[in-house]
């Protein structure tokens, strides 16, 4: 077993861990075995992670909702959770992906992706580093915000006003927290026409904080 520590808490492709595993006579059913054993937890078919019992090292849950699916970040209400912008604690780890949107139920919790067009997901992304051993990708605070205005159905927002009562009143943020978001990643969200109005609002009132 020592010889998947290697992997750390990265999740592992099914044919990459059977390539580790090469020097048993029936690589398959080792791992059908360490599955059943819990000594790697199936995350979804073909995708697994080293249990914490023999890693040692605690599990991401960011970490592993990118690998799960791909591409995407984190954002929504996990990434303003993470940011402390919001006082809710995320039990899903909530994700935004160019794909079409899917759900999955793991050993490690729920995670679920909602769709974005191409042009505007590339936007306002950030590398978060963790201890200098590993790293995850994840919306910045204002694309955390935009993703909810623009993954949300139905949502229309045609005020200043009614801006605010989104953001203090439906999210819980402080709007204090937001006087420093950086106007330049609002703006070219804006340039791609998605939500277009709406985020016009959301730039017109951090503008005026």
């Amino acid at each position: 077993m020592k010889e998947l520590l290697k992997y750390g808490i990265v999740p592992i492709d099914y044919d990459v861990l059977l390539a580790g595993l090469s020097n048993y006579q029936s690589p398959g059913d080792r791992i059908s075995l360490l599955e059943k054993k819990g000594i790697i937890l199936r995350l979804k078919k073909g995708l697994y992670v080293v249990s914490t019992d023999l890693s040692q090292q605690k599990l991401s849950r960011e970490l592993t909702a990118n690998h799960l699916y791909s591409p995407s970040y984190v954002s929504l209400e996990s990434a303003l959770s993470y940011y402390s912008l919001i006082p809710e604690k995320v039990y899903s780890v909530r994700s935004v992906t160019t794909k079409r949107a899917k759900w999955y139920n793991t050993p490690l919790g729920y995670y679920d992706y909602s769709k974005v067009p191409e042009n505007y997901f590339s936007i306002g992304i950030r590398q978060e580093i963790i201890n200098d051993s590993y790293s995850f990708l994840m919306a910045t605070p204002e694309k955390a915000i935009m993703d909810m205005i623009v993954t949300t159905r139905n949502f229309r927002i045609q005020s200043v006003k009614a801006m605010r009562h989104f953001l203090e009143d439906d999210l819980r943020i402080e709007l204090s927290a937001i006087e420093s978001f950086n106007t330049d990643i609002i703006n070219r969200c804006i340039e791609t026409n998605t939500k277009k109005l709406e985020l016009q609002i959301l730039l017109k009132l951090v503008e005026q904080l």
